[in-house]
């Protein structure tokens, strides 16, 4: 197993490089940071050309990747053009965003395996029919159209929860953002742990299990539920930073101030370090994420822990 992470972790590095230089690539290639510091007004050459010395613009892009991963390697990752520190920017978001992802993905794991289960249980029943049904309408819903309805609902016309979130953002607050944001991937969730139930129902190692007389709750949950979860494991596992980095209409709708906040204030006002150094921590997630994922297989499959 040690083998196995070192050798996990040896590939990350390559994966990181390569989407790093790329997203640095196409913020920095495809717009001038300086132009839009100055905004609809023409900047004066001399002071163009000095902040772009003090920003490191005017070496080769190449230069200017190496540069910038040698500043992250030190914990700096760039000023804004706001002044502001873009490491103090990411300390206020990302421990909002993660609240906010913990409870999205409470509700996938909750509330989706638990659907599944019992709807690949009784596959061809009315129950079963149902939850297709339910997480059919759920993907074809757009975010910012659930977010909206959910918000009118809960936080204007019943006055069961906040209708925005206040910028502490506790977790009592995120419930309702939190299942927003959850929606899309709880349905995915529910019909994949679905079909991996109602596959697994029939293979020859859980009628050997009913044949020897198990409980059937042991079978469910210690043959047929542990062997089902691995492809929704993986999903969940990447579903981690997409639910980070894709909040952004989840923070927008509900006055939150997150890693979707500040990535669209970014993109709105070009402020490219703020971009690329959000962008670069949300890389990480991703592939830290993936690397939890690889370990949870050996957990719940033994034959790749033995192997």
């Amino acid at each position: 197993m040690g083998r196995y992470v070192i050798r996990r972790l040896l590939q990350m590095i390559p994966v990181f490089i390569g989407s790093t230089f790329l997203i640095f690539f196409m913020v920095y290639a495809l717009g001038d940071p300086v132009a839009a510091l100055f905004g609809d007004k023409a900047p004066d050459p001399a002071t163009a050309a000095r902040i772009r010395q003090e920003l490191y613009l005017d070496a080769p892009l190449w230069k200017q990747y190496l540069h910038y991963m040698a500043q992250i390697l030190t914990g700096n990752f760039g000023t804004a053009f706001n002044g502001q520190d873009v490491l103090e920017l990411m300390a206020d978001a990302f421990p909002v965003t993660l609240r906010l992802t913990i409870v999205a993905i409470l509700f996938e794991i909750v509330i989706g395996i638990t659907l599944g289960l019992l709807s690949g249980l009784r596959r061809g029943r009315s129950v079963d029919t149902s939850v297709l049904l339910a997480t059919l309408v759920v993907v074809s819903i757009p975010t910012f159209v659930s977010g909206y309805v959910l918000q009118y609902l809960f936080g204007v016309k019943w006055a069961v929860v906040s209708p925005s979130v206040s910028p502490a953002a506790p977790f009592d607050q995120l419930l309702l953002p939190g299942a927003v944001l959850a929606l899309t991937s709880l349905a995915y969730v529910t019909r994949l742990t679905r079909t991996s139930i109602a596959e697994n129902s029939r293979a020859d190692y859980l009628r050997t299990a009913v044949a020897k007389g198990l409980p059937r709750h042991r079978v469910v949950t210690r043959h047929l539920l542990r062997n089902s979860l691995i492809p929704v494991v993986t999903f969940i596992g990447t579903d981690i930073g997409a639910l980070m980095g894709g909040a952004i209409v989840t923070e927008r709708i509900f006055n939150i101030h997150g890693v979707g906040y500040q990535l669209y204030q970014g993109i709105l006002r070009q402020n490219s370090p703020t971009v690329v150094g959000f962008v670069t921590v949300l890389v990480i997630v991703f592939l830290v994420a993936n690397l939890i994922v690889d370990l949870l297989y050996a957990v719940l499959d033994p034959r790749i822990r033995y192997a």
